[in-house]
């Protein structure tokens, strides 16, 4: 239902398979901390949310966070150390969802995939992303 990746006690990313969680409510699957807070909500029909408002507040932000909800096919989630250096994979398919917190990352189209990503913006490409050089295919290890 809800898996972390950790490395080194920092979570690097939360994978919640969908068509396993059932539970009634609302249920807060990221940490408080993170950028990225994923609920999943069910309730039944006539069930109300009361009209509520955001308060505006400052929020000082360290880095971009990204949420992906896999809708159709197969992705290969590829994990990295902060220095670039290959930790291992996770497949992800139809149903699944994943926060990525810290650490670097990398995907490989395994089965032909359509997913919504989520993340904070504004996003400058420049400022938050850099590309470096993925693994070689035979060294690729996945994880359970």
């Amino acid at each position: 239902m809800i898996k972390r990746i950790i490395y080194k006690k920092k979570i690097l990313a939360i994978i919640i398979n969908l068509t396993k969680f059932k539970k009634k409510g609302v249920h807060f699957t990221s940490p408080k901390h993170f950028t990225k807070q994923v609920g999943i909500i069910n309730f039944n029909k006539n069930h109300l949310i009361k009209p509520h408002t955001h308060i505006k507040y400052l929020r000082k932000i360290h880095r971009t966070s990204e949420v992906l909800f896999i809708t159709k096919g197969l992705l290969r989630v590829d994990f990295y150390k902060g220095n670039k250096k290959y930790l291992y994979s996770k497949i992800l398919k139809k149903n699944d969802i994943i926060i990525l917190n810290e650490g670097s990352h990398g995907f490989k189209i395994l089965k032909n995939c359509s997913m919504i990503e989520i993340k904070q913006g504004p996003f400058i490409k420049s400022l938050d992303k850099r590309r470096f050089q993925s693994i070689n295919e035979k060294k690729i290890k996945i994880k359970k």
